[in-house]
């Protein structure tokens, strides 16, 4: 048994559906052929006993009327009574009280098959004689001169033959069902595993084509449909990770590059002809030196975006008082940028308390307000204001002053190393990293992070994150 469970599991999954539905047909069908035959067997049986009855209970009628003057010779002069209610394959027998025959009438069957006996009781049983199935049914009659035995013998052939051909209608159709039901499976399995097919197949063309591949969707509201769409998703997940992974691994590259190439450049130029010039060597040295700041703060941004895709929300939570946080940053920023107005709005968070990780909400306030001063340009004027949104949600909008963002770059701003002006932010020290962090922590707490900008007007960023106190 192990051993076939064994070889059965081994099967395709195709095979597996169809032999199931073949082997749960073939008990249904056995189950109902049985219950089914039972019945009719049932059925023909009783019809053939209620039919011997009812010629037993006319006769039984017929010599009660002539009890008075029933004897031996009356029952012979009965045999025309007799024969008139006698049916094919039937003998109807009178024996007298020793079990002698006194009056025989029989149709197509010998007289010879069932042996005489009298009887003190109704009594039936079915015997065979060789291959032949036979209804007896014995029933006493009694008068005052006659005592004996009225044998009613039916041979069941027909019924036997009737039975045969239920069998074998019986055997044939569920053969015939069995058969059905393995083509009837095997389509349906194939047709219900055609999209998981499509998906193997889709895969395999990932293997030799990349992710672009997707699965032939139809929405048809079943699972293997759902399947086919979860995958889909996954793959367009996948594909815009690897997309995105390439482009950070292209950008970064870049990035990195210019420093490296500017280093490199002034390195060559004193290597082969700079080292006894002093102006030279100092200027090489001062432009070296700013570039390798510059590669300082970049790789210290991509450890900040690589912590801030790790970030837990659940890690070193804090309950601390979040007007008194905001304030000490603006204030923070205020003495390094004193050219700059920094106005805030955050009374509503007076002796707030909220439970968050402090580092996270500093690090988000000190990307966006770094970004306000470097982007302010005619007017160095930066405003900060904090509210509770149904007493669970803490807003924070930054609104600066400065030269505002095309309507068409908005959407790209929070792209790992997206500049609206390359050139233009390479100056100012940006890298294009800082929205890219703010957002992966706000996206850790299930927030939300959203900027509006307006070129020559200014920008306002706010951000919205879900708390506990």
């Amino acid at each position: 048994m192990k051993k076939l469970r064994r070889c059965f599991t081994r099967l395709p999954i195709k095979w597996q559906m169809t032999l199931w539905s073949a082997f749960m047909l073939f008990v249904l069908f056995t189950v109902y052929n049985a219950v089914q035959y039972i019945g009719i067997n049932q059925w023909m049986s009783s019809r053939e006993v209620e039919s011997v009855r009812k010629t037993m209970g006319e006769l039984q009628s017929y010599f009660t009327e002539k009890t008075d003057i029933l004897d031996a010779g009356q029952i012979v002069r009965s045999k025309h009574f007799i024969q008139s209610i006698n049916q094919k394959n039937q003998l109807i027998r009178i024996l007298d009280n020793e079990g002698k025959p006194v009056l025989t009438v029989l149709t197509d069957l010998p007289e010879d098959w069932v042996a005489p006996r009298p009887v003190t009781k109704t009594e039936l049983e079915s015997v065979w004689h060789q291959e032949e199935h036979l209804l007896v049914l014995r029933a006493p009659v009694v008068s005052e001169k006659f005592r004996g035995t009225i044998e009613i013998v039916s041979n069941l052939e027909t019924f036997d033959e009737l039975k045969g051909v239920i069998t074998l209608v019986m055997i044939l159709g569920g053969i015939g069902g069995i058969l059905l039901s393995g083509l009837g499976g095997l389509l349906l399995a194939g047709r219900l595993l055609r999209p998981v097919q499509s998906i193997t197949e889709t895969m395999r063309r990932i293997q030799r084509n990349g992710l672009q591949e997707r699965v032939p969707f139809y929405d048809n509201k079943d699972e293997i449909s759902a399947l086919a769409h979860v995958f889909n998703e996954m793959m367009d997940q996948l594909e815009t990770s690897f997309r995105k992974q390439k482009q950070f691994v292209e950008d970064a590259s870049h990035e990195l590059r210019t420093p490296i190439a500017i280093i490199s450049g002034h390195l060559s130029m004193l290597n082969r002809w700079g080292k006894h010039d002093p102006v030279l060597v100092d200027e090489s040295l001062l432009a070296s030196l700013e570039e390798l700041e510059r590669l300082k703060g970049l790789v210290q941004e991509l450890l900040e975006l690589t912590r801030a895709e790790n970030a837990s929300p659940d890690g070193a939570i804090e309950l601390f008082d979040l007007g008194e946080t905001i304030a000490q940053i603006v204030k923070n920023v205020s003495v390094v940028h004193p050219e700059f107005e920094i106005t805030t709005e955050v009374d509503a968070l007076k002796g707030v308390q909220i439970r968050l990780v402090p580092n996270h909400i500093k690090q988000i306030l000190l990307i966006l307000l770094d970004n306000a001063v470097k982007y302010s340009t005619k007017r160095n004027k930066i405003h900060v204001s904090a509210v509770l949104v149904e007493d669970r949600i803490l807003r924070i909008a930054i609104r600066d002053y400065g030269m505002g963002i095309p309507k068409e770059e908005v959407e790209h701003v929070f792209d790992r190393f997206y500049r609206v002006d390359k050139a233009r932010s390479r100056k100012r020290g940006g890298s294009g990293l800082g929205l890219s962090i703010a957002k992966r922590l706000v996206e850790k707490y299930h927030g939300d992070i959203r900027l509006e900008s307006e070129e020559n007007q200014g920008t306002t960023v706010t951000v919205q994150l879900p708390f506990s106190r």
